[in-house]
């Protein structure tokens, strides 16, 4: 079978690419659809923000989780006398995930991406090879974290937007208190995303950091980061008679500085963590081809991450719109204090998650986010009927992926086999 090796890898490339374009349409959302959602950025910034750090999200700190998704769902030593049905089950994989994906976006539904591929890797093992190869104690660890993470990221968020009421919008000036402590809100964000980068997402590019030169650089980062948000709070001009009515409309200008940094926060942690998604079953099949055995230690080449990132950035630009405007008005009203609360709790979670190569949904910490903020107003400010339909497109995108990969299994190795 493996004489047609670059045949498969031809097919994986384009396998992968489609599945990381459909990530860029649907799940980039996540990323981008508070910020838009709260009028902190337009699309089109939007957009080039989300370009660049989705990019550099997948590309610098997307090895850890890759490895989660390509060996941790199957029994890797079952297979070894196999190989061909790895292949032809993480092709059926990608492009069953990438369908289900595409027709999730066309429809504006906010899904999650590892739901689909995990659900499809499962679905072809069980069915295409047998029961016993898939790796259920990880399944259910992986199943366990769609409930921890929003569990996780509402409760940060809840936190974090109860402290901005407590420090800022209830106090007798909340303009100066919002200068105040906005620049610690920007430290915070960027010495996180920094912090967990440098410990765990940079190994496969060969930089090591002792302990003292990882807290010595993220400081740093975190620090430059805050002076030009500090810079460019300086340059707003604000409305005196604005706040007259408690609609806080000069302090949310300050909060949406704060909101470009969480953003771009969101957009690195999102491809650092959903790269994985396109790219490792992309990876194994390219690792059997040239091998001819199923090995689940060998590097992940950086041409893998940058064919994801590319992938991402294209589905983003292309078709991403649809998604991003549902989000970020549908849950809950947003603002710049709000969907700054809701992005950092969804950033910090996904950034821990990829360090730790926990492949969560990022769909799921998001909503989780914006609830927790919702909640901190009460739950009249959450929109139920959203919420729920979220909810059935969640429970459905499992089984799809699943079903789908199973059907394309058996004709890719009925054409192919």
């Amino acid at each position: 079978m493996l004489e047609y090796g670059v045949v498969f890898i031809i097919l994986a490339c384009v396998f992968g690419f489609f599945m990381a374009w459909g990530i860029g349409a649907n799940d980039v959302a996540n990323a981008m659809g508070t910020s838009v959602g709260s009028k902190a950025v337009t699309l089109r910034q939007a957009v080039i923000i989300a370009a660049i750090f989705e990019f550099a999200g997948a590309w610098l700190a997307g090895g850890e989780v890759t490895q989660t998704i390509r060996s941790g769902m199957m029994d890797a030593d079952l297979l070894a006398d196999s190989p061909d049905l790895l292949v032809f089950g993480m092709l059926a994989s990608l492009l069953a995930a990438g369908t289900w994906l595409l027709i999730a976006s066309h429809f504006g539904w906010p899904v999650s991406t590892t739901h689909s591929i995990v659900g499809a890797i499962v679905g072809f093992a069980a069915v295409g090879i047998g029961v016993e190869v898939v790796e259920w104690s990880n399944v259910g660890r992986i199943a366990m974290s769609w409930v921890v993470s929003p569990l996780m990221a509402g409760t940060i968020a809840f936190a974090l937007f109860r402290s901005v009421q407590i420090l800022i919008l209830d106090t007798p000036d909340p303009l100066a208190n919002a200068k105040r402590f906005v620049p610690a809100y920007i430290f915070l964000a960027a010495f996180i995303t920094a912090m967990v980068t440098l410990l765990k997402g940079l190994t496969h590019l060969g930089l090591q950091f002792t302990t003292f030169e990882t807290y010595a650089i993220a400081i740093g980062i975190g620090v430059v980061v805050t002076a030009f948000g500090v810079h460019a709070i300086r340059r707003l001009r604000f409305d005196p008679d604005a706040d007259r009515d408690f609609h806080f409309s000069n302090v949310e200008k300050v909060f949406g500085v704060l909101m470009l940094v969480t953003a771009c926060a969101m957009a690195f942690a999102h491809g650092s963590n959903d790269v994985a998604n396109a790219v490792g079953p992309l990876a194994a099949v390219v690792s059997v081809v040239q091998t001819g055995a199923v090995d689940v230690q060998t590097v992940m080449p950086i041409w893998i991450l940058i064919l994801g990132g590319v992938g991402i950035v294209v589905g983003l630009v292309t078709y991403g719109h649809k998604v991003i405007a549902t989000v970020g008005t549908g849950i809950t009203q947003l603002t710049p204090s709000r969907g700054f609360a809701a992005t950092l709790a969804a950033a910090i979670t996904v950034v821990l998650a990829s360090g730790t190569g926990l492949p969560i949904s990022t769909t799921h910490t998001l909503v989780g986010g914006v609830l927790g903020v919702g909640m901190a107003r009460g739950i009249a400010a959450i929109n139920m009927g959203v919420v729920r339909t979220i909810f059935l497109s969640w429970i459905v995108t499992l089984p799809a992926g699943a079903i789908l990969a199973i059907l394309y299994f058996f004709v890719l190795r009925g054409i192919l086999g």
